[in-house]
């Protein structure tokens, strides 16, 4: 084994993404990450005793290029004698009919499709080859986007049952590993584009920063990822226990109760109004957010819209969010 591939191993073990005997779902797009992440998975595989599987999602986005991914992959499982589960979407009438973004609708395709394959073949991981850099596109799409503290925490090394064991690594690690290795792989021409949000912070806002604050930006970034992700636990725990002491905070029925928000200072009761949005499966959103804690502020009768359909009634000491 050389470093790289000792390192990947470490950190599989420190931070128990994957446990002896486990079955995983490697995402294999074909790119240099998922290339790199399959070859480490092969090379700690008889140490850690695990089983081993492909997957891959054809968004025919890309007309025979994307076909060329699709087989490349499939030619390249084959050498290794893995199993591939291959799926093709017309993501652009998905993304029509959803009225969602062609990311967005390619990340819910491709994360229902690999839940998919794990129940029918017994998987109990899912691993993607995200890496440094990509948490570091992440932050700064979170802060772009406007998002709370804990939302700077980035890509999480494990989500579930998705693992992201490449995280510790940065993309020159993995180009001169696959040169090392000599290891083949496919480059997608529609990520040097910076049509996408993504894409222009990867190619144009990142090196940008880096030419003016040389080997700063990584390194900060991943220190605000690591210390959201604390605070993000602190509060989940925090906030568990408020509401054990409290009931009224839960939602019940569809309901909060208005005496035991009133006296949380506005940060928790933003907390609060953000888990009851999500329980409902609407939008969080700082204005949201705000109109609520106004609600409180106002009287008994007023009602806000807190995204598409659902109302939030202040009703008999209550606030009620209602479905239209």
């Amino acid at each position: 084994m050389n470093a790289l591939e000792k390192k990947f191993l470490g950190h599989l073990r420190t931070r128990r993404l994957v446990e002896e005997g486990e079955r995983v779902l490697v995402a294999l797009s074909g790119g240099p990450d998922s290339m790199a992440m399959l070859s480490l998975f092969c090379a700690v595989k008889p140490l850690l005793h695990i089983g081993l599987a492909v997957a891959h999602c054809n968004f025919q986005l890309r007309g025979a290029e994307s076909d060329r991914d699709e087989s490349f992959v499939r030619d390249h499982c084959r050498l290794l004698g893995l199993e591939c589960c291959v799926e093709r979407f017309d993501t652009l009438r998905f993304a029509g009919e959803w009225k969602k973004s062609v990311e967005e609708t390619a990340r819910i395709l491709r994360y229902t499709f690999f839940e998919q394959v794990m129940e029918q073949k017994g998987l109990t991981k899912i691993a993607t080859g995200h890496h440094v850099n990509d948490n570091a596109e992440t932050i700064l799409f979170n802060l772009f986007r406007g998002v709370s503290i804990p939302g700077l925490r980035g890509i999480r090394a494990r989500n579930g049952k998705i693992i992201r064991p490449m995280l510790l690594f940065h993309k020159a690690d993995i180009v001169a590993y696959l040169d090392e290795k000599g290891i083949a792989s496919r480059s997608d021409l529609s990520n040097f584009a910076s049509d996408y949000d993504r894409n222009f912070i990867r190619n144009r806002v990142i090196p940008l920063i880096e030419e003016r604050f040389a080997h700063k930006l990584m390194p900060s970034l991943q220190r605000v990822s690591e210390q959201a992700g604390e605070l993000e636990e602190f509060l989940e725990l925090y906030f568990e226990n408020l509401c054990e002491r409290e009931p009224g905070l839960s939602l019940v029925d569809g309901k909060l109760d208005v005496e035991a928000l009133k006296p949380l200072s506005v940060f928790e009761q933003k907390e609060i109004f953000k888990r009851a949005l999500r329980d409902r499966d609407a939008p969080v959103d700082a204005q949201t957010l705000q109109k609520l804690v106004d609600l409180l502020g106002s009287q008994p009768g007023k009602m806000v819209m807190a995204g598409g359909q659902l109302r939030v009634l202040w009703k008999e000491g209550k606030l009620s969010f209602l479905r239209d």
